[in-house]
């Protein structure tokens, strides 16, 4: 009947697997809160520019000699069928023409190196879907497919904010298919490795996928209805926490399984008895991390706030699957339910092969390698927990190289795009800010200073009143009129040499927005440059909040699962300075070896989120099992014991899921990778010096006191 029901679950999720896509926004500047200074200035715009467009532009190669063949490519291509659109519409129908009517025009740079063409989207149209595909994409693809087929001679490149959204979107594109397929590869062949079963493997990814299958309807609902608002990035993650999440469940939960099965004939009592013994840290460890995720609703930026309740469906979901599909998957084959295990079955080895029977040095000695570890911990507690400390230190002390400062939209490829390259031209040839400007909203009288406070910035090349003429899609200068007066305010637009979607156009919004509050408080700066500035000081007003928050709620979620004091306060302590460490580590890759630009700006909090919230499973999995070996042995033996038969199990977990985020990296976005790297580093970290040797350390030379208050445990 559990798998019958599961099945049903797995049914109905696959008919929504690939429809999370059609509900997916990844427009940046929907995420910022209302609150936002940029936020505001946009909707004072709407009232100054009612016919909003989004631009896509074309950005060739040429000289004076080249206007008459990209114009006549112009007028061809608006007669051009969008490619799949059921309407059959063409590229002119949904472009806005000039204040006289005029369609787009080729206009040659200053250089007369370079011929620009902008093509006005109606804004309404742009956000709309073409069957399974994003309008961008659809209008994009057609746009570049038809400069290939034009055959030119001329290099050209659609670029531009529409350009920009079209490859993002392709870029998501991988994440219902490549990151699944390369994230399961991985682990079958982990677990393949970890069991030497063709059978086991299979059955814990079947309810890994079931899993996931469950956690997207209930994403899917909740982001049809609006309730959350979900990107390409929160898909992806929840894809990678479900999967992973449900391996080191069914690991621990199988190796306890195990266990059981060696001193226990029946496997029906077998696996009663490790369900009931993995219940705890398995609930502990779920629970820690869907509450740690749940405080990013805490978070201003919607992207943040939307992970929050789709990361804890997943490994909500993860958690009952682990505990009731499993189990049931196990227990198929009946009285021959070991078969499972095939070819390393566990054998009955009597009811006198008990746990308690065995002195610790058997146990070691059945352990292997993490028997060995055991006792070289046991042997020198404070000089291993002190050289793993000061190991973790030093690699803390790069953490201030860590660039942090965000990055402009057009740097968030691991690769090169066709936006991308064609914002490299409009730079090099034009004032590539010109197609998205700042826009400073002021009062009347102060239009005039604020022009020129503005222009002095270092990076504005143009500044200049918006005029009636000019909001309705003439040339700036082109006709002399009174500048367009809404409410007794006026728009300010500023044009930067660089694109407004380079982290650099960021750093001169911040310059800006300063200048402009200097003339008058009351001014709002807006604009692409702005938003991704206000995502900056939102990520960092979030840090503030939201570090704190989670690890008092690990605390808590700690000291009850330990009924301890001092060990939580050790495990927080230990878990902060593997952050450290790990982000530390990532500022010598990242600045040294892979040279990006510099860091997502979400980067920081959803790395802390992850690392202390997965990082302290490991701790939690090691002293759920020191503390019920602490009872029967001793303080200092049971963390020894607890270290020996958890050895395999953890580290195996930590692999898989070091392993599965690792996998983010297929995905060609500049935020991913980070993500992948700083939490794959950081879990095996967590898995092999802190688990192993940092805790274990700790514990062993602190003995019984590290249990205060309670008086259960000798040493």
């Amino acid at each position: 009947m559990v798998i019958v029901a599961w099945l049903a679950v797995g049914g109905a999720g696959g008919q929504t697997f690939g429809k999370l896509s059609e509900v997916q926004e990844n427009d940046s500047a929907a995420f910022l809160p209302s609150s936002a200074e940029s936020t505001a200035a946009a909707r004072a715009h709407a009232e100054f520019a009612p016919a909003s467009s989004v631009p896509a532009l074309l950005a060739v190669e040429g000289g004076a000699e080249d206007l008459a063949t990209v114009q006549s490519f112009v007028d061809e291509v608006m007669s051009a069928p969008l490619e799949g659109d059921p309407e059959g519409r063409a590229v002119g129908e949904v472009t806005l023409t000039g204040p006289g009517g005029e369609g787009p025009q080729a206009i040659p740079s200053e250089d007369g190196e370079a011929i620009l063409v902008s093509f006005a989207i109606d804004a309404e149209v742009f956000d709309s879907q073409v069957g399974e595909e994003s309008f961008a994409q659809v209008f994009v693809e057609t746009m570049r497919a038809a400069w290939e087929e034009a055959d030119t001679g001329l290099t050209g490149y659609v670029t531009g904010p529409a350009g920009l959204v079209a490859d993002l979107t392709a870029a998501f594109a991988g994440i219902d298919g490549i990151l699944l397929l390369v994230a399961l590869g991985v682990v079958l062949v982990i677990l393949l490795i970890v069991y030497r079963s063709p059978v086991l493997p299979f059955l814990v990814l079947s309810t890994s996928m079931i899993a996931l299958t469950g956690a997207i309807i209930a994403v899917y609902a909740l982001a049809n209805a609006d309730v959350i608002t979900l990107n390409g990035q929160s898909q992806g993650i929840m894809f990678i926490l479900v999967v992973g999440a449900t391996t080191d469940y069914a690991l621990l939960l199988v190796a306890r399984y195990r266990e059981e099965l060696l001193r226990t004939e029946s496997p029906y009592t077998a696996l009663a008895t490790a369900w009931k013994r993995s219940l705890e840290p398995i609930a502990a460890s779920a629970g820690t991390v869907v509450l740690g995720l749940l405080v990013l609703l805490l978070s201003d930026l919607k992207s943040n706030s939307a992970l929050g309740p789709a990361g804890a469906i997943g490994i909500a979901a993860s958690f009952f699957a682990a505990l009731t599909l499993l189990p049931a998957l196990l227990l198929i084959g009946g009285k021959h339910a070991r078969g499972v295990f095939w070819p390393a079955m566990p054998r009955y080895r009597g009811d006198e092969a008990t746990a308690t029977a065995d002195t610790v040095e058997e146990v070691e000695r059945r352990s292997g390698v993490w028997g060995r570890v055991s006792r070289g911990v046991d042997r020198h507690p404070r000089r291993v927990w002190v050289a793993a400390a000061l190991g973790l230190a030093i690699l803390a002390a790069f953490l201030p190289t860590f660039q942090s400062g965000g990055l402009g939209e057009r740097d968030v490829f691991t690769q090169q795009t066709d936006s991308v390259s064609g914002f490299e031209l409009l730079e090099e040839h034009f004032d590539a800010g010109a197609t998205s400007p700042m826009r400073i909203i002021t009062p009347e009288e102060s239009a005039a200073e604020m022009v020129e406070a503005v222009s002095a910035v270092e990076g504005v090349e143009t500044v200049y009143v918006l005029t009636p003429a000019v909001a309705a899609g003439a040339p700036p200068g082109a006709v002399e009129e009174d500048p367009l007066v809404i409410d007794g305010r006026v728009e300010v637009n500023a044009i930067t040499r660089v694109a407004a979607s380079s982290s650099a156009a960021t750093d001169i919004a911040a310059e800006v927005r300063t200048v402009a509050h200097d003339v008058n408080p009351g001014a709002l700066v807006g604009g692409q440059a702005a938003e991704a500035l206000d995502t900056r000081l939102t990520s960092e007003r979030d840090l503030r909040v939201i570090l704190p928050t989670i690890l008092v709620v690990i605390l808590l979620v700690l000291m009850l699962l330990l009924r301890s004091v001092l060990a939580p306060v050790l495990i927080i302590l230990a878990n902060v300075l593997s952050f450290a460490a790990t982000m530390g580590l990532s500022a010598i890759v990242f600045n040294h070896v892979f040279d990006f630009p510099g860091t997502d700006a979400a980067v920081p909090l959803l790395a802390f989120v992850f690392l202390v919230a997965l990082g302290v499973d490991y701790s939690i999995f090691l002293m759920s099992r020191a503390r019920e070996e602490s009872l029967l042995h001793g303080s200092r033996e049971g963390i020894r014991r607890a270290l020996a038969v958890t050895g395999g199990v953890i580290t195996s977990a930590g692999i898989v899921l070091a392993a599965t985020f690792a996998a983010l990296g297929v995905i060609p976005l500049i935020f991913l990778a980070q993500l992948a790297f700083i939490v794959a580093a950081g879990v095996l970290i967590d898995t092999f010096v802190v688990r192993s040797l940092l805790i274990p350390g700790l514990i062993g030379d602190i003995g019984r006191r590290a249990w205060w208050p309670s008086r259960k445990i000798r040493d």
